[in-house]
């Protein structure tokens, strides 16, 4: 019978805050795809930045996919770029200036603010899509006038809107929206003029 992992030799080294940083991240990661609540997120995290050994972080995460030692799930765009990951758990996390946008973002927000900023970068494809949660936190693209956007999804106690005032330029790229806010906010606006 296979031993357990934290039964294994190299799970008695000890553990430096990086690697208990990592898990707790990974945890809030799970939070808001909903594979944890927020209850066990925080006894979870609390035990991470309590464990010593390799043993006693391993035990946090066990039950959960991409966790230290399983190789992680991958799924890639239309261009080879992996899906753009934001994650603002009682935080905030931007994605800003030229970068290189994949076919598809994703971004949670609990009890934080996820802002993705496309007005000054290209989009490579035609359409990207981004897949947005709210809960209790607040979710905010920035697109330039013109875009097609096409906003889907639900808000429960909370509100998905487009700001956007001018008519869809012909040929536009397409940005699909797809999102779900709980007590939280998803906006699309365009970008804040300048005064000087």
């Amino acid at each position: 019978m296979e031993r357990e992992r934290y039964d294994d030799d190299t799970d008695r080294l000890r553990v430096s805050d990086r690697e208990r940083e990592e898990v707790v991240e990974l945890l809030g990661q799970a939070a808001a795809e909903g594979r944890l609540t927020l209850g066990e997120y925080t006894e979870r995290a609390g035990a991470a930045h309590a464990s010593v050994t390799r043993g006693e972080l391993a035990k946090v995460t066990r039950d959960l996919p991409n966790a230290p030692g399983r190789p992680p799930a991958r799924t890639t765009g239309a261009v080879g770029l992996p899906p753009e990951r934001l994650l603002a758990i009682f935080g905030n996390d931007v994605r800003k200036g030229a970068w290189p946008v994949p076919e598809t973002v994703e971004a949670r927000a609990v009890f934080g603010d996820c802002r993705i900023e496309l007005h000054e970068t290209q989009l490579p494809r035609q359409v990207t899509r981004i897949d947005a949660e709210a809960i209790f936190g607040n979710v905010t693209i920035v697109v330039p006038e013109g875009t097609d956007v096409r906003l889907t999804g639900s808000a429960i106690f909370g509100s998905k809107q487009s700001k956007l005032r001018g008519p869809v330029t012909p040929g536009a790229p397409v940005i699909e929206v797809r999102c779900r806010a709980i007590f939280g906010d998803v906006t699309v606006r365009p970008p804040r003029k300048r005064w000087w």
